[in-house]
């Protein structure tokens, strides 16, 4: 398959299946022959992440680790939902931002024909009050400092389940973000809602939507693929 150098971003609450939707297209991807590389957010771009995280267990009294369903854990970061705290987020996410453009330029640069990002500057403006007037205005300007991807996927899922897989934040929390995920797709436009549903089906719509957007088949073969990948689920 020759496809032109393309990159597409993962994002929504905790527990949506991000993991499992990007090896499942970079699988796919994979199998065509294609050179993938997946940039994990926080681990690659997102600043002072050591600061951050000391803040949410040094200062929050919050706990460390990912939760799962048989090891929960009661984190204390994003979910702090304070003025100041709203304060700090905003010189944060500048600087993800500027690094965000940086590490996209990088990743195009590089060797791969397809990236991936786990997680995008998206998921940090999830964690700010998008219906206060002038935190929408920082988050527009901010937009235009960081690349748009190709397709920006959001996983929307049902907070309960999203927390009964990822155990980490308060349910009240999660509905919260989940919400502001959405507002976020009504601000800023051009992303692509996944709506929650059973796995397979969610791998469906993600690679249909790929199909379409990036232009890897004709639109009778998406529709065969999708299927098929569906069947085989």
């Amino acid at each position: 398959m020759t496809v032109n150098k393309k990159f597409v971003s993962f994002s929504g609450v905790d527990g949506a299946g991000k993991s499992t939707q990007i090896q499942a297209l970079r699988t796919w991807l994979e199998e065509q022959g294609l050179r993938v590389a997946t940039i994990p957010f926080w681990d690659q771009v997102a600043t002072l992440t050591g600061m951050r995280e000391g803040a949410g267990h040094k200062i929050f009294k919050g706990e460390k680790g990912v939760g799962s369903p048989d090891k929960p854990v009661n984190r204390r970061d994003k979910n702090i939902q304070t003025w100041p705290m709203l304060c700090v987020r905003l010189g944060l996410y500048a600087l993800d931002a500027f690094s965000t453009r940086k590490q996209v330029r990088k990743a195009l640069a590089s060797d791969a024909d397809f990236i991936i990002f786990d997680r995008y500057i998206y998921d940090q403006f999830a964690n700010l009050r998008l219906r206060n007037r002038m935190v929408r205005a920082y988050v527009r300007w901010l937009m235009k400092i960081v690349p748009r991807p190709d397709v920006s996927y959001i996983l929307d899922a049902d907070p309960v389940q999203a927390r009964t897989r990822k155990p980490e934040y308060p349910l009240d929390f999660i509905y919260i973000n989940r919400r502001a995920y959405l507002d976020l797709a009504d601000m800023i436009g051009g992303m692509t809602v996944i709506p929650a549903g059973p796995v397979q089906q969610m791998r469906a719509d993600v690679l249909r939507h790929a199909f379409r957007a990036l232009g890897f088949e004709s639109a009778s073969h998406e529709h065969d693929e999708a299927e098929s990948l569906q069947r085989a689920s």
